[in-house]
């Protein structure tokens, strides 16, 4: 870590501080996406079950969100979009939350491997830890290539709703790992072209920082094109339908390489910013259409 100092007044923290080391917003798009997989999986699975199913998802989520803090919480001090979460202000005491985040991870996966089956009880651990040592602690700080390759850790959750229900891990989870794995870094890179600034005064090696916001524009350009065909993958495996799911992922999918193509000739950081926000609604999006797709199969 860097020795940047953060705050060190006693720590008054309420539910609200803890709720925050949870990355709630970050918690939501995770949930989600693993709600998605659970519901287009074949078989059945109790409502009871599926609800706990999805709770573990998101208690593990907030869980790695917390140690995530905790590690991190010397350059948090220093970015602006971050400077105020509990840690760097001394509402929670590092100690503390390294703790809450550990027994969190415990809990959710012996409820998951409880509530489901081995499998995603174990893709749950996996995550956890993806996130945690591969993501946080050996790439963040390493490699412009952090969220690329750390991404892994976020398109872990359908394929854990996948496996709550099947058992299994098939070739229909890898389509739905591998749209938030390619998802991630176009998503990822518009945020650090706005706030490298930010993530070069913490001495994060984001792309931006390192190889320049041309190159970062390139490289969000090519994986939003890589993004329209994988989109597609679901009809193509025959778990999604073209009339429904597959028109609009193809019509979302060329809005995405617009937005890129934006970035990319747009100086400024407006379209950066207008990108982000589309990159949330763009994966909101596509698995809602999952989900709206199979109820409408199921009720034909």
């Amino acid at each position: 870590m860097t020795g940047t100092a953060y705050q060190t007044v006693p720590a008054q923290g309420d539910v609200g501080d803890f709720f925050a080391l949870l990355k709630p917003r970050v918690m939501s798009l995770v949930v989600f996406t693993g709600f998605a997989g659970l519901v287009v999986a074949p078989g059945e699975i109790h409502p009871l079950l599926a609800a706990v199913a999805v709770f573990c998802i998101a208690l593990a989520s907030g869980a790695a969100g917390a140690i995530n803090m905790w590690y991190d919480r010397d350059i948090d001090a220093v970015m602006e979009r971050t400077r105020e979460r509990p840690i760097p202000t001394g509402r929670v005491e590092p100690a503390e939350a390294l703790t809450f985040g550990v027994i969190l991870s415990a809990f959710a996966v012996m409820m998951m491997f409880l509530a489901t089956n081995a499998v995603a009880a174990g893709l749950l651990a996996a995550a956890v830890l993806f996130y945690v040592f591969v993501y946080t602690v050996w790439l963040k700080r390493r490699t412009p290539q952090n969220i690329v390759i750390g991404g892994a850790a976020g398109a872990f959750p359908p394929a854990i709703g996948w496996a709550a229900v099947t058992g299994n891990v098939g070739i229909e989870a890898a389509i739905l790992f591998a749209l938030i794995f390619f998802w991630t870094p176009p998503h990822f890179w518009a945020l650090a072209l706005y706030r490298s600034q930010d993530y070069a005064a913490a001495g994060v090696p984001m792309l931006p920082v390192v190889r320049g916001a041309r190159a970062t524009k390139w490289q969000m350009l090519a994986y939003t094109v890589l993004l329209l065909p994988l989109a597609l993958m679901p009809c193509i495996a025959g778990f999604a339908s073209w009339v429904l799911y597959g028109s609009a992922a193809g019509i979302l999918s060329g809005l995405f390489i617009l937005s890129a193509l934006h970035v990319l000739t747009d100086e400024t950081d407006r379209s950066a910013k207008r990108m982000f926000g589309f990159s949330i609604f763009y994966l909101f999006a596509l698995f809602g259409l999952l989900v709206a797709d199979n109820a409408l199969a199921m009720a034909a």
